[in-house]
């Protein structure tokens, strides 16, 4: 974790910043809005919450054009949004409606809209991982220039999966970008009682590629670590692990686990939000007035009622629609 936020922010665009600004905001107001609604009922299924993890899905799509991919978790709102899922839409599958980005048959583990780049979400943990190198191995063959993003957990670096594609990806030199989002915590078991290697990074050792930690909360250090390593594959140099230092606010899920985390822990890491440290450094070098961020709040909180809105009103799928995705007619 070696960059410093507030050196490395003038060689970044004030278009980039504000847009960071903004894909945060959203993500932390979706989320917001999706616990509440998930806890009135309204929401079906399980959901998993992104809130205080937003820098990570931000500063890696950030550096990712729109042609590239990203291949998501069961914990994906975030990744979904920053790459450029409408939220009307995301917020449409996780009502389960016709007009959901899995026309409502997805759910909130499954979102995916491959023309914004979001190709897969897998609820397995570790299953997305080999199938990011199986489409990164698909741009290679056709010897194109895109970059591939596989988002993941700590937990799934203990999976089979995880290291059989990093070897895969290293030999074979492929365009993709291993993005573990480090939030200490597999479901409730911390990840010194089930990771042997002080660093999660220091396994990228084993398989010959670049192992970058960067703080998870500094959007601008994510920004920069996930540009070099997009500059490396696109120049065909093969993969990088990125292990993000992150947190999740709320618990694994949006239920509750009971007590495992320290109250002092959680309390410690809110006061790092990521959203808060992107805002004081905008503001404190003169990089935008507060008033142009709190348009951006605004803008951002009229989304999300309309996105709201749209669910609502949107039809649900019926059987005959549904089976339509099911059988071959």
């Amino acid at each position: 974790m070696g960059l410093n936020m507030s050196s490395s922010i003038s060689e970044i665009s004030k278009e980039v910043l504000l847009d960071m600004y903004y894909k945060m905001i959203l993500i932390r107001r979706f989320e917001e809005k999706v616990v509440e609604l998930y806890r009135a009922g309204e929401i079906p299924g399980i959901a998993h919450g992104y809130i205080g993890e937003e820098a990570v899905a931000v500063g890696v799509c950030s550096a990712l054009r729109k042609d590239d991919y990203i291949l998501s978790t069961h914990r994906g709102h975030g990744h979904s949004l920053a790459k450029g899922i409408h939220p009307r839409y995301l917020m449409a599958e996780l009502f389960g409606r016709k007009t959901g980005v899995c026309k409502g048959i997805g759910g909130s583990m499954h979102s995916t809209e491959p023309e914004v780049g979001v190709i897969f979400s897998s609820a397995i943990v570790g299953g997305n991982i080999p199938i990011a190198v199986g489409v990164a191995l698909a741009m290679k063959m056709q010897r194109r220039d895109n970059v591939v993003v596989s988002f993941f957990g700590d937990g799934a670096t203990n999976t089979g999966a995880f290291h059989e594609a990093l070897n895969l990806a290293s030999i074979w030199k492929l365009p993709v970008i291993f993005v573990c989002e480090n939030n200490f915590y597999a479901i409730s078991t911390h990840v010194s009682r089930s990771v042997a290697a002080k660093e999660i990074a220091d396994r990228a050792v084993a398989y010959n590629i670049p192992g970058k930690v960067v703080d998870g909360n500094d959007v601008i250090e994510v920004y920069k670590t996930t540009l070099e390593a997009v500059e490396r594959a696109r120049r065909g140099e093969g993969p990088t692990l990125i292990e993000a230092r992150t947190y999740r606010w709320l618990d694994h899920g949006m239920y509750y686990l009971g007590p495992y985390r320290p109250k002092e822990e959680v309390e410690a890491w809110k006061q790092r939000c990521p959203i808060k440290r992107l805002k004081d450094l905008l503001l404190s070098k003169g990089i935008v007035a507060e008033d142009v961020l709190v348009n951006i709040e605004r803008r951002v909180e009229e989304e999300i009622e309309d996105a709201v809105k749209f669910a609502r009103e949107s039809e649900e799928p019926d059987l005959d629609f549904v089976k339509q995705f099911v059988y071959v007619r």
